[in-house]
């Protein structure tokens, strides 16, 4: 197609008209990945879920199995008598319950008063604000390693040794859950929604729980999950301060002491303990999802 000026017809030029956007490009539409990329993608995910699937392989079959060369790769048919012999073994029943305590007490707090805190430092004005915040920061620096001691002497004063509080208050609000909702917040609450609640009749903690609790409901997803996974597999505090009241980790590395480690015991008992980790992302992967999804929308 060519456009025609008004000049005589010896000077008119023949003008190409401009190329219209494809529609893939106009609406936005990202392109079609390569096969390279799907190839790649696949190469990734086969890698992630090879391991819990070699568990599970390895858990299915008996010892004399898992010796073989080749080793098998196809689930056999002793999974729930590994079970049984777990169960047989150690106190694991107990343990998952204690690890469930445990997990589910500190993910409730943390997500708590981290959204409580970092709505304060957020989006409250007070003297100290940032120093405070700087100090909550500061906390995470200190190695794990370096309050061992004191704390254990603390719980110890306390008479909390051998008991889940000593695991659980430690840990009811952690420095990255703070600064992690107060970064979100900051920008997910806007000013103009807080003086409407402050119009409406809202208090602080009414804005807290009626504002601030909803907005922040896909990062807690996120934050709940992270919390849960860490406390459900810290292994060094529980083994220091629980002697006869272990947690999952701890009755982990009993199955797997000895002067030979049974991987057929041990692996079936790690499957038992990763089962909760994913009904725990299967839970909250819709709202972390959902989260991400509602951020790409609003642009």
């Amino acid at each position: 197609m060519t456009v025609l000026t008004d000049k005589p017809p010896s000077a008119r030029t023949a003008v190409a008209a401009p190329k219209r956007p494809s529609r893939r490009r106009r609406f936005g539409y990202p392109r079609r990945a390569s096969v390279w990329t799907y190839g790649a993608l696949l190469a990734v995910v086969a890698g992630s879920v090879f391991p819990l699937y070699w568990s599970f392989v390895v858990s299915s079959q008996t010892s004399e199995a898992v010796a073989q060369v080749p080793p098998v790769l196809i689930p056999g048919g002793h999974l729930f008598d590994n079970i049984a012999w777990v169960f047989d073994s150690t106190d694991f029943a107990q343990a998952l319950l204690n690890s469930f305590i445990v997990s589910a007490s500190v993910t409730i707090s943390v997500v708590f008063f981290s959204t409580l805190a970092g709505f304060a430092f957020a989006k409250l004005r007070f003297r100290g604000r940032k120093v405070l915040l700087a100090l909550a920061i500061g906390t995470s620096v200190v190695p794990q390693q370096l309050g061992i001691i004191p704390l254990y002497l603390l719980m110890a004063k306390l008479g909390w040794t051998d008991r889940l509080a000593a695991v659980i208050v430690p840990g009811l609000v952690t420095a990255f859950g703070v600064f992690f909702m107060t970064q979100y917040l900051g920008r997910a609450v806007p000013d103009e929604l807080l003086e409407a609640g402050r119009m409406d009749g809202c208090g602080t903690f009414g804005l807290y729980w009626h504002v601030v609790l909803p907005a922040a409901r896909p990062a807690a997803a996120v934050l709940g999950l992270f919390t849960f996974m860490q406390a459900w597999n810290d292994f060094f505090w529980p083994l220091v301060v629980l002697q006869n009241n272990a947690t999952v980790q701890v009755a982990l590395s009993s199955l797997a002491s000895g002067y030979t480690t049974d991987y057929t015991l041990t692996l079936t008992g790690t499957v038992l303990a990763t089962v909760p980790i994913l009904v725990i992302f299967m839970v909250l992967g819709r709202q972390i999802v959902g989260g991400i999804m509602q951020g790409a929308i609003k642009g």
